[in-house]
């Protein structure tokens, strides 16, 4: 959500859905550790201990991470209606579903010539 033509208490919001506890952490995790990978620091965080809406504060973005059956309750999409929404899905293949398996990589220096058999 872009909140920046707004009297907002952040630039951006990042909301998010996840399954479980399991993934609202996993999801919570994977923002932190990308955000520090960057040099970006959070600032505040809420929620871990229940995980059913994780807040990862970074001043100009918040993270809201809720779990699927709680997030209609919050509704920050209809809270913040005037806000401009921009949609992005999931397009990481989903491990175990039919056809969605990524392609085996190759461990780093193996060679692509194919073993030779000795008789």
């Amino acid at each position: 959500m872009d909140l920046r033509k707004l009297r907002a208490p952040a630039d951006f919001f990042v909301v998010c859905s996840a399954d479980s506890d399991t993934h609202a952490k996993a999801i919570a995790d994977a923002v932190r550790v990308g955000a520090e990978e960057i040099g970006v620091s959070l600032w505040h965080s809420e929620g871990f201990p229940s995980l059913t809406w994780v807040l990862l504060d970074y001043v100009d973005v918040v993270v809201h991470v809720f779990k699927k059956d709680v997030r209609p309750f919050y509704n920050l999409e209809r809270l913040w209606g005037d806000a401009k929404l921009i949609s992005v899905e999931d397009t990481v293949p989903a491990l175990g579903v039919p056809g969605s398996v990524p392609a085996k990589r190759r461990r780093a220096g193996a060679s692509r010539r194919p073993k030779k058999t000795i008789s």
